[in-house]
């Protein structure tokens, strides 16, 4: 009787990762089927936030119907014979989650901080920031009638241009410092981060700061908290694929 388990080597696979809670979250990500479903688990959770003990996994195959229930976190990934452009759908069973109830998505759940006309007032700019004298109304409007800085007007729309020569939308790319590693989204001028040339980064882990929306512009998609916006200098393309967590623990 022949087993259902079929790894040869150091065989992976190119799985498309769906979630339950967050509808934006989308990622072509590579497994070993070496890995037991655990370790896919841990690997996910550094993607979605969703905890290990918390979370559910469903493989469907490339026509969209399901092929199993990985409930056995001991066996590796091999055993349920995945193959590339299959999707992993990832369920968060924990209703206290932080991905559950769109709070990473809907900006709108947020309570804002409010503050009346009067109380705003009567902010002292002295006691806000011990040096400007005068209600903080007065600071602001002073500030922003003041002129850029010299280094901002010396910067020319072309500012950052030939750094950009070489990258091109859809690479891989790593960026400095902290050597993170992602693709490339965007390649251009953002108006509203200043003159001169962006690298729009989509990262393979969420150390970003948004989806690709910037200021209310939206420059590129991508998951919550995957995007960032770089001055190309900082910007290295070419053969960074992405890093298996598990690795090192594997030599």
């Amino acid at each position: 009787m022949t087993s259902r388990l079929q790894i040869q080597g150091d065989e992976s696979v190119l799985l498309h990762v769906t979630h339950s809670n967050i509808k934006s979250f989308s990622a072509d990500i590579r497994f070993s089927l070496q890995m037991t479903v655990e370790a896919v688990k841990e690997k996910l959770w550094k993607k979605c936030g969703t905890s290990v003990n918390s979370m559910c996994l469903e493989l469907y195959d490339d026509s969209g119907s399901k092929i199993s229930d990985l409930s056995d976190n001991k066996v590796p990934l091999g055993f349920h014979s995945p193959l590339d452009g299959y999707r992993l759908h990832v369920i968060d069973l924990d209703p206290s989650s932080v991905t559950s109830g769109g709070w990473l998505e809907d900006t709108s759940l947020v309570e804002k901080y409010t503050i009346s006309e009067e109380a705003y007032d009567k902010l002292d700019g002295k006691q806000l920031y011990g040096v400007i004298p005068g209600t903080f109304r007065k600071y602001k409007e002073k500030i922003a009638h003041q002129k850029p800085s010299a280094h901002e007007s010396k910067m020319s729309d072309n500012y950052m241009q030939d750094h950009c020569a070489n990258i091109k939308i859809g690479d891989r790319c790593q960026v400095e410092p902290g050597e993170k590693r992602g693709i490339i989204k965007f390649v251009g001028h953002a108006v509203t981060l200043g003159p001169g040339f962006w690298v729009g980064i989509q990262y393979d882990e969420p150390l970003g700061k948004h989806d690709g929306m910037v200021k209310g512009t939206r420059y590129f998609d991508c998951p919550a908290l995957h995007g960032a916006m770089i001055r190309p200098d900082k910007v290295k393309v070419g053969d960074y694929p992405e890093r298996d967590p598990f690795e090192e623990e594997e030599i």
